[in-house]
């Protein structure tokens, strides 16, 4: 039997619907709305495709968004001084920098630059530090959106085998933390793995964040996996987008797997969403406008 598609736009869907009424309630009880700067450096045309489907996800909910455009030729000191500005903004309760960025700036620099309550993407060294304890102040989108999928189609995680194919700062790593704190047994693969099948056939839930069209196949899965593939390819010549696993032949043996789109991708821009929110409500709580959490 085919394995269960998992369909990351749904969720993502209700997940928002969650948000919105979050929104709402919010604005009703403080006035308050919650806000987004997105800073955009540069003429990256995948880039401002990514700002543009952030900006009107933002609307959806009710989140007011913030843009900067700022040049190629932007300083590291220009950048950090309009992300000094809006952590000063009283309206503005996320702060997300556009990744990549000119080779001229320092990334790191840029992102430390953010305040750890307003780091909504969740990379600051802060917010790092605090995935080793299990203590983020914001969880990175992307593993939170993974974990929200598994959540939502009631796949536990504690005590499964799970094998993380990607060692990046953006997803490997975070994601193999989030899941050992979630007393998961967890196993991080990357580009210098040997003999990579002997891994990905132990797994449980097999996550592909590679980078590698069609790395994963059908007899490097064990059966009855579960399969998330968070991979993003271009196919040469073509608008076409496929993942890091052979959707095709994987699906004959997992019994759950994610397309490519359709599936992690959306759930990212949701969870950014969902950090921004959250940052709105405990600004609130701090200055007073809300006494008790009762949005939740």
């Amino acid at each position: 039997m085919a394995a269960r598609v998992i369909d990351g736009n749904a969720i993502a869907g209700r997940v928002r619907e969650e948000l919105a009424a979050r929104v709402r309630r919010l604005r009703e009880r403080s006035g308050v709305v919650p806000g987004l700067a997105v800073l955009l450096a540069g003429d990256d045309p995948a880039s401002h495709v990514y700002v543009r489907n952030k900006q009107r996800a933002c609307a959806q909910v009710g989140i007011a968004s913030f843009r900067y455009d700022l040049p190629a030729t932007v300083t590291t000191a220009e950048l950090v001084d309009t992300i000094h500005a809006l952590n000063g903004r009283d309206d503005v309760h996320g702060v997300l920098v556009q990744l990549p960025l000119p080779p001229q700036v320092g990334m790191r620099q840029v992102l430390e630059s953010i305040e750890v309550a307003k780091d909504v993407d969740g990379f600051h060294l802060y917010n790092v530090g605090g995935l080793v304890v299990g203590e983020p102040v914001f969880p990175p989108c992307t593993p939170y959106g993974v974990l929200e999928l598994l959540a939502h189609e009631g796949i536990g995680i504690a005590g499964r085998n799970v094998v993380v194919v990607g060692a990046s700062n953006i997803v490997g790593k975070p994601l193999g933390l989030m899941m050992m704190h979630g007393d998961a047994t967890v196993s991080i693969c990357h580009a210098k793995t040997r003999d990579l099948a002997q891994f990905t056939r132990l797994a449980e839930i097999l996550v592909v964040a590679a980078g590698v069209p069609g790395l994963v196949t059908a007899e490097m899965v064990q059966t009855g996996a579960v399969v998330i593939d968070v991979g993003i390819n271009r196919v040469p010549g073509s608008s076409r987008v496929v993942g890091d696993v052979d959707f095709d032949g994987v699906r004959q043996k997992a019994s759950y797997i994610t397309p490519v789109p359709g599936g992690v991708g959306p759930m990212t821009v949701t969870m950014l969403l969902k950090n921004t929110v959250t940052s709105a409500e405990r600004s609130c709580l701090r200055s007073g406008a809300l006494k008790v959490p009762r949005w939740a």
